[in-house]
């Protein structure tokens, strides 16, 4: 049966579409039409104002609904994570696993393969941040876990790209190869640069040898200079690199947000990521990662040194800040949680509302609050 949602401003590609209908039928979407238009025998509902907006995709998800896939690397964590970020409108996410030990690592992609096999839903593939970090910029992940890249590390990457329907990998330029990252791209995997002390010139090395992006931008990693750009100026400067970027205006100053969005060179963009933990989507305020406690104060997320693990945040929230600190349209600021990542990812088939895109919608009030979600055209409770 054809389903035509009306009443909310439709955020389509090509604009804004007001006084229609969005009609939707097997999971997919079908057009936008005049409430005249549409098929007899559809089902109508009526929405009270507001967006009508496709689902948001996260691409740096680590927890959710009070677990972690660090802790439990299974199916059940994966539908879990997926359950709760899809109530607070991320109906497509990338499970990240922080630095963990090799065996850890196996068991994740085992867990993506088998989630996606089963068909749990929302899972576009898997992000590994980690171990290939540089010891420098740490952040909350364990440093005795941290290596530099082996022979035998590429193989079981090139592995599970074989595996995973997506294979995002963050690591550091100090320890992998420019000849690694041409090997892990070529085999369809997206590199990330992150947790780095990179100098300009390295990012460059790395962008040319097929890294595509950089992970929560301004956040351990080198900063911009006066005569050393850092990861940060790569990350602006180069065309061929995107960039996450975590707006909870704990992680990056709001001044620093709107600069970078604003000096962005195509045709790469920044997009927004939650970098959720295990808090999200449920009422707990404390959890464990690597046999560390991470508290919740408020929408910080910190290690006993005050070290930030992680964010609590809501793409929702994320979008309603970028458009207060950077000045940004309800169109610009969505697109950075929707069609922005999705690009990133090859999926076309997401974060634009536009004929045979999967059905899944976001429907925010006037003041952008969330209301309602649907995935595959089913609504989420």
């Amino acid at each position: 049966m054809t389903l035509a949602l009306s009443g909310a401003r439709i955020l389509t590609p090509e604009g804004v579409v007001e006084g229609q209908a969005l009609l939707v039928e097997a999971g997919r979407i079908l057009r936008v039409a005049s409430e005249g238009e549409t098929p007899a025998g559809a089902r109508h509902l009526r929405l009270e104002g507001g967006w009508l907006v496709p689902g948001f995709v996260d691409l740096q998800v680590n927890g959710g609904g009070g677990v972690m896939l660090n802790n439990a690397p299974s199916v059940d964590t994966l539908r879990r994570m997926s359950e709760a970020h899809g109530r607070i409108g991320a109906t497509t996410i990338l499970p990240t696993l922080i630095t963990d030990a090799p065996g850890v690592v196996t068991a994740a992609i085992a867990a993506v393969e088998a989630a996606v096999a089963g068909g749990v839903p929302g899972i576009a593939g898997l992000h590994l941040e980690g171990p290939h970090l540089a010891l420098s910029r740490k952040g909350a992940h364990d440093p005795a876990l941290i290596r530099v890249m082996e022979e035998e590390d590429l193989a079981l990457l090139l592995e599970a790209a074989r595996r995973l329907p997506l294979l995002k990998v963050t690591l550091a330029t100090e320890s992998v190869t420019p000849e690694q990252i041409r090997a892990l791209t070529a085999a369809g995997v997206l590199v990330s640069m992150g947790h780095t002390d990179a100098r300009f010139e390295d990012c460059r090395a790395a962008a040319d040898a097929g890294a595509a992006c950089v992970t929560h931008l301004f956040n351990a990693q080198s900063q911009m200079g006066n005569r050393e750009p850092g990861v940060v100026g790569a990350a602006l400067a180069l065309g061929a690199l995107s960039a996450g970027i975590i707006a909870d205006g704990i992680h990056v100053h709001p001044a620093s947000l709107g600069n970078a969005i604003r000096a962005k060179a195509g045709p790469g963009r920044v997009f927004l990521v939650s970098d959720s933990m295990a808090t999200a989507g449920s009422d707990i305020d404390a959890f464990t990662l690597n046999g560390r406690e991470i508290r919740r104060s408020g929408d910080r997320l910190t290690l006993a040194d005050g070290t930030l693990a992680g964010a609590h945040l809501e793409l929702a929230q994320a979008i309603r800040n970028v458009m207060a600190m950077a000045g940004l349209d309800v169109a610009a600021a969505v697109g950075m949680a929707t069609r922005s990542p999705a690009d990133l990812i090859g999926r076309a088939d997401l974060g634009r509302l536009a004929p045979g895109a999967r059905a899944d919608l976001v429907h925010l009030d006037d003041q952008l609050a969330l209301r309602r979600v649907w995935r595959d055209g089913l609504e989420i409770g």
